[in-house]
């Protein structure tokens, strides 16, 4: 029997063109199958009573479709029996100054007393479909995985060892023809104060059921050299709640999502519990392809608005100061420095506040005036200061250590200490840090508390979440809400390397977008004498090299602009000239090119704009002038090089059969910005 449906269509932009481009978005509804799609991608249902079987899924642009070989349900919750009940489906169109424009599609269901809601997102021009999952209710399962020994079993080779069906609840799963599948899943590490390898892919081809860790995984068909990738949406897979041990479980052609990120004790009977979420895309051809396609999903999940998004910020932190230094007086003096410098934002960190508690951040609102200016340091509130940014161009922002006491519980209270700052002096961007997601309520408390403040000042506020320490979201979790500060390092300790950042930076951007991460560069000539005679120590470099390798990412001065020397701010030439490209060079697809950085490599970025684009190139500590770069530029092509910033001469040039070109920069630790176009 067919299910009763309705169709919720909710038209918010106002704009022609937009509506032109969602109206490539789909849900039809037809003979009890569902298909979602656009232009790029579709995935068909069997309406299953709302829990939905996967029949296939289309790349649309390669002409592939790839069936689902097995008949059970995307979703599964272990020890779950009855049949779904009550299935319902609406539509619904989405979009507001943080999210781009894109279709939703709701399904509704019950499992005996578990009430699960799947929200499936579809945007314009973007070759995979995301899947939100909210769950209400109860249900009878324990979802507490005990990971077997392989070694301790017999007849492997006919053995579901890794399933565990009656304990492991699969956040998505589909199963294709063929045997021969090649798999690459990545593994990323935040907590940066203690990792200084951020990224780890592993490679093998799918044999037996077997398990991978990592946000992220590529499944390619290796007859058909086409494929599929796997985003989900979740904190690092080592920070992650009730974790099961892995991300995925893979067989030839199988995929399983696994860790849904919470237990069944953390679900409510009046309130959606939101679990983690997967994204599917498809693709054909090599890297390039299918890292362009994960990009377009990305760039879909916050629109980049470069008059908010877009910053070249100091902090006060980096230099490690006295805390009491920070007075009106001595902010108003790195304002001045700040225009000086050609710097945008300046961010007051930590001791700006009434409250000061370091660490615990317990019993925060029994002083009521925590999160307001102490008023020994700035007694007339920070209105001088958000004024004398204003007159000269520097945007005023602050730190929250938001008070993660009993789960967040004073999540309203600090969401309203932010929304009176922002009402008060217009301070829009805010580094929330020492965040500790230790379990369910405090992760959706937490996300309460950014909602609110976002939906009371207009969608203004931006975050720059820090994922230096403790249990946060890392890459892929919370991205709609800004940006993210990725570490700390400091010369007073001696563990700033100029190389070492570079390395962080360029390892992360081929998965995630280096517009969306705040890299730092510091004062090179403070504490030259922690570092001896190394070569690779900060001093090595010029304050125009430091400032280039974040040019890819959101720059992040780290450090007091009123310590440096007067030679220092003749970086306001080459800060300008960043200026006048970095909303273009952000908009490109922005991958690593040439060598892993070493201190010792030609490496750099490439943003891919269609036929032009930019290349960032530098040459590190290595003797010869002239480097061979591998880019993503097509093999054969005749490409005009234009010299914007750095050193660098114009040039046209024909790309070898292996995407390599052949460029020169004179000295040791330099680099070159290009414009480029294809002829």
């Amino acid at each position: 029997m067919k299910t009763i449906y309705t169709i919720l269509l909710i038209i918010i932009s106002p704009f022609s063109l937009l509506q032109a481009s969602i109206k490539s978005c789909y849900a039809i509804f037809d003979a009890d199958t569902l298909k979602i799609g656009n232009t790029l991608i579709e995935r068909k249902f069997l309406w299953n009573a709302g829990n939905l079987q996967t029949y296939s899924i289309t790349d649309k642009t390669n002409n592939q479709i790839w069936y689902n070989q097995k008949n059970i349900a995307d979703f599964f919750v272990p020890k779950e029996t009855e049949a779904a009940t009550n299935g319902r489906w609406s539509v619904r169109d989405v979009e507001s100054s943080i999210v781009s424009l894109h279709k939703e599609v709701v399904i509704e269901y019950s499992i005996g007393r578990l009430d699960v809601k799947r929200v499936y997102r579809i945007y314009p021009d973007c070759p995979a479909i995301a899947i939100d999952t909210y769950l209400k209710g109860s249900t009878p399962g324990t979802w507490s995985v005990h990971q077997k020994d392989l070694s301790s079993l017999k007849h492997i080779e006919t053995l579901n060892i890794l399933t565990q069906k009656d304990e492991i609840p699969v956040l998505d799963q589909i199963s294709f023809s063929g045997k021969h599948w090649h798999i690459q899943s990545v593994e990323f590490f935040d907590i940066t104060d203690y990792y200084n390898t951020l990224v780890r892919p592993v490679e093998c081809l799918a044999y037996n059921e077997n398990t991978c860790r990592g946000n992220l995984l590529f499944f390619n068909n290796l007859n058909l050299d086409k494929g599929l990738f796997f985003l989900k949406e979740a904190p690092c897979s080592g920070v992650q709640l009730a974790y099961p041990g892995a991300d995925f479980i893979t067989s030839p052609g199988g995929i399983k999502t696994i860790g849904l990120g919470l237990y069944p004790s953390d679900l409510r009977f009046d309130e959606w519990t939101k679990a983690y979420s997967i994204v599917t895309g498809v693709y054909a051809g090599g890297e390039l392809e299918r890292l362009v396609a994960l990009r377009k999903y990305q760039k879909k999940v916050r629109s980049q608005q470069s008059s908010r998004d877009d910053m070249i910020m100091l902090n006060t932190w980096g230099d490690r100061g006295d805390l009491n230094r920070l007075t009106e007086s001595f902010c108003l003096q790195e304002i001045e420095k700040c225009a000086k410098l050609g710097i945008t934002h300046f961010q007051l960190d930590y001791g700006w506040s009434d409250g000061k508690d370091p660490g615990s951040y317990k019993n925060v609102y029994k002083n009521p005036f925590f999160w307001t200016p102490d008023k020994n340091l700035y007694p007339n509130g920070l209105k001088p200061l958000v004024d004398k940014g204003r007159e000269l161009g520097v945007e005023i922002c602050l730190f929250i250590n938001p008070s993660f006491e009993y789960s967040y519980n004073d999540w309203e209270k600090d969401a309203n200490s932010i929304i009176n700052l922002y009402k008060t002096y217009g301070i829009r961007t805010y580094k929330i840090d020492g965040v500790l997601l230790t379990n369910k309520l405090s992760e959706t408390r937490f996300r309460m508390m950014l909602d609110k403040i976002l939906s009371e000042t207009n969608n203004e506020v931006v975050f720059n979440l820090d994922v230096t320490a403790g249990q946060r979201g890392g890459y892929f979790y919370f991205n709609e809400y800004g940006n993210a500060f990725l570490e700390n390092r400091y010369t007073d300790w001696g563990n700033y390397y100029p190389f070492w950042t570079l390395r962080n930076l360029w390892m992360l951007s081929k998965f995630v977008p280096a517009e969306k991460l705040q890299i730092e560069f510091l004062n090179k000539w403070r504490n030259q004498e922690k570092y001896g005679s190394d070569p690779f120590a900060p001093i090595n470099y010029s304050f125009d090299y430091l400032f280039a390798i974040t040019m890819s990412a959101q720059p992040l001065a780290w450090f007091d602009a009123t310590g440096l020397p007067d030679d220092a701010f003749k970086i306001k030439k080459m800060i300008s000239q960043y200026k006048d490209v970095q909303a273009n060079f952000h908009k490109g697809i922005i991958l690593p090119v040439g060598s892993e950085p070493s201190g010792k490599a030609w490496t750099g970025f490439q943003s891919i704009q269609g036929n032009e684009g930019y290349l960032l190139v530098y040459r590190e500590y290595t003797p010869t002038n002239q480097g061979r770069i591998k880019t993503y530029l097509k093999e054969n092509a005749e490409v005009e090089f234009v010299p914007l910033i750095g050193e660098g001469r114009r040039f046209k040039t024909r790309v070898s059969p292996e995407g390599e070109i052949t460029l020169s920069l004179s000295h040791e630790n330099s680099f070159v910005m290009y414009k480029y176009k294809i002829k």
